[in-house]
Parts: structure tokens; sequence; C-alpha cells
């Protein structure tokens, strides 16, 4: 068996990521239920009625379970487009806050150093403020013990750590340690910082309408319900396993849907913000590992 086949059946089997736990009770009440109607029809009830496949089409089903779908993907990659974006600003402005910011005096790199720690300190803020968690030790060595204290009480924290860096920005042009062109492209990379972090709050704050996750739920339940009436003639002992077919595959495609609309958790399928955070300090470092070109009081480079 080649490589790409025994990928192919481990992905199969695979349990870590699936949504059969999410399912699984669903399922098994559909087949119960589907065997209970065999029953019935073995014992010569009237319980054969194929009319009632009429009342919910396949295809009307089908399709709102595929607009369930689509737009809770939609929303999936929304987010992380946004976070490859912050990855993106974050390692720019860091590579022109280390390159062009003068040190005009030996704490000017301490600075520097202490500006980059935030924009890494602003991912890991938009990660845990996504989650709804508490400020946390992992910004702890990011910024100086006053600015660890102030976050925890903010209601929005990765704002409060964009005012900062914003405000390392405007010391620097006041300093004359950089110009009106080089502030300007930097405050559009830190406006950028911050609409991503706006388009991950829109995607959590605003879920599926309730109404349609309800109508959906409703309309799932009852052709599952219906099914094992439509199809007990033809199929007999065969019909509580088909219909727990049927609903392993209609309630995984509902289940996947609520898995990855919002991608910000710790599920097997929401977005890996640990490790993009992780990468970003990782980037961070090396970048600081780095020495820029220093410049002669006649303000010429030297290598």
């Amino acid at each position: 068996m080649s490589a790409v086949s025994l990928k192919w059946v481990d992905t199969t089997l695979q349990l870590k990521g699936s949504v059969i736990k999410a399912i699984y009770k669903n399922v098994l009440w559909c087949g119960i239920f589907g065997f209970f109607v065999s029953i019935l029809h073995h014992l010569e009830k009237p319980v054969s009625q194929p009319i009632l496949g009429s009342v919910i089409p396949s295809i009307v089903l089908g399709l709102l379970l595929v607009f369930r779908t689509n737009t809770a993907y939609e929303r999936f990659w929304e987010g992380r487009k946004c976070w490859g974006s912050i990855v993106n600003n974050v390692r720019n402005l860091a590579r022109q806050i280390w390159v062009s910011v003068d040190e005009t005096s030996p704490e000017d790199k301490n600075h520097k150093i202490a500006a980059l720690n935030l924009l890494v300190a602003f991912a890991v803020a938009t990660k845990i403020h996504l989650r709804g968690e508490p400020i946390n030790d992992e910004l702890e060595e990011l910024m100086s013990s006053s600015k660890y204290v102030k976050l925890k009480i903010m209601n929005n924290p990765p704002i409060e750590v964009a005012f900062w860096i914003g405000d390392y920005l405007q010391q620097q042009y006041k300093h004359h340690c950089i110009n009106s062109y080089q502030l300007t492209s930097m405050q559009e990379l830190l406006n950028n910082l911050v609409d991503n972090l706006g388009a991950c709050e829109r995607i959590l704050k605003t879920p599926m309408p309730l109404a349609y996750a309800i109508h959906l739920k409703q309309l799932l339940v009852l052709y599952c319900f219906l099914l094992p009436f439509q199809i007990v003639n033809s199929l007999g002992w065969w019909t509580g396993m088909i219909t727990a077919l049927v609903g392993f595959t209609l309630f995984g495609i509902e289940a996947i849907g609520l898995e990855i609309e919002n991608p910000f958790g710790y599920d097997a399928n929401d977005l890996p913000l640990d490790a993009i955070c992780k990468t970003m300090k990782h980037n961070i470092d090396d970048l600081m590992s780095l020495t820029p070109n220093t410049r002669s009081p006649q303000n010429h480079p030297t290598y």
C-alpha cells in the first residue's frame, strides 16, 4: 500500500478533529427510531408512508446545509486571512523600526527592543482578547511590569498595546529619529494591525442568525424522523442502519459548520493561534539578533 493510501486511511479513521463526538447521540437515536419503525412494519402496522418524502424535499435541505457550511468556512477563511495580515504587518513594522529608527543615545536600542516586543504583545493580546480570557503570564515577559499591570484592567488590551506602539513612533519622530515619511509608513502598518483586530472582532461577535440555526436544526430532526416511514417498505430491517447513515451525513455537515464558524478557540479545527504567535516571537527574536546599519555624525550609514 502506498504512502498516499496509508495517509488516506489514517485520515479516514482519525477521531481527533472529526465531529463524531458531537453527533453520535443524534445518529444513534436515528438508528434506534428507524429500527423501531422496521419492527412496526414487520408486525404489519401501517407505517409505510412514501408520500412523506415530499414534506421536506431533499434538495431544499441540501441547499440549506451547503449554505450553512459555506458561510461558516467563509468566516474561518476570513479569520485566517486576518491573522496572516497581522503576521505580515508585525514583521514589516518590526523591520522598519529596527532598521529605520536612529539610535542617538545608548537607551535607544533598549527602547527599540521594547517596541518590537510590544508588536508580539499585540498579537498575543489579540489572541487572548478573541478567546475572552484574562491577561496571563504570556504577556508579562513582553513588556514592563507597569504596562502589564495596566493592561490587566483594560477592556480591550490589543488597542492599548497599539496605543503604546503609536506613542513610541511619535516620540521617535519628535526626537528626529525618523522622518515624516517613515512615520507615515509605520503608522499605516500599525493602522492595518488595528483593522485586522476589528475584522476578527466582527467575525467573533456576528454569529449565524439564531432563527436560521434553529430552523435548520428543526428541519434536520423532522427529515430524519420522517425518513424511516418513507423507506421501510423497501428496506425492511435495513431501515435503522440507513437512517443512521443519513443522520450521520446530515448532522455531520451541520456540525462542521458549528465547529469552524468561530476559528479562534482551542478546538482541533480552529486556527493555530498559539503557534502563529510563537512564530512571530521567533521572527522578532531573529530580527533583534541582527545589527542594523549605524549612522555616523554626518548621517552616512556605516557597515
